[in-house]
Order: structure tokens, then sequence, then C-alpha cells
């Protein structure tokens, strides 16, 4: 099983797209980009298993997810501080 799914370039564009969506201000433009990616790329990958990159999809997925919840938490630790 290789390491790099080369033959599914859609995983690993959701993959970094994730990644780099930790970035605060990045983080807004790339949430929803990682979510499709990592989406359409799970679609490829259960219509032909023999293509990798599972892996890199699910975390495109979850750190899509994972982003806007640290947003929100971030936000509102700073109005109970108030700033």
């Amino acid at each position: 099983m290789a390491i790099i799914p080369t033959q599914n370039p859609t995983s690993i564009a959701g993959y970094y797209l994730g990644v780099f969506s930790l970035i605060p201000v990045l983080g807004l433009i790339l949430t929803l980009p990682a979510f499709i990616c990592g989406i359409i790329a799970i679609q490829k990958v259960s219509a032909n298993p023999e293509v990798a990159g599972k892996g890199h999809a699910i975390t495109a997925i979850v750190l899509s997810v994972v982003q806007p919840i640290i947003l929100i938490a971030l936000i509102f630790l700073g109005l109970l501080k108030g700033f």
C-alpha cells in the first residue's frame, strides 16, 4: 500500500487543505474545500477499493470539522475574558 496516494489526488488536496485550514485566517477559506475534497476522495475509494487515499480523505474531513469548533471555542474564550 502506498503512503502517498498518487492515484487519488483529491485525497491529497483535501488533506493539505485540511492541514492548512488550522491556520486561523486561512481556516475560514479552506475548511469547506477540504471537506468537499475529502467526501469526493472517499467516494472514489468506495467505488474502486484498489485506489489508495482513504486515510488522507478521512483526515481532511476530520480537520475540516474540527477547525470551526476550535474557532468557536477561541472566540467564546475571548469573549469570556473580555479580549
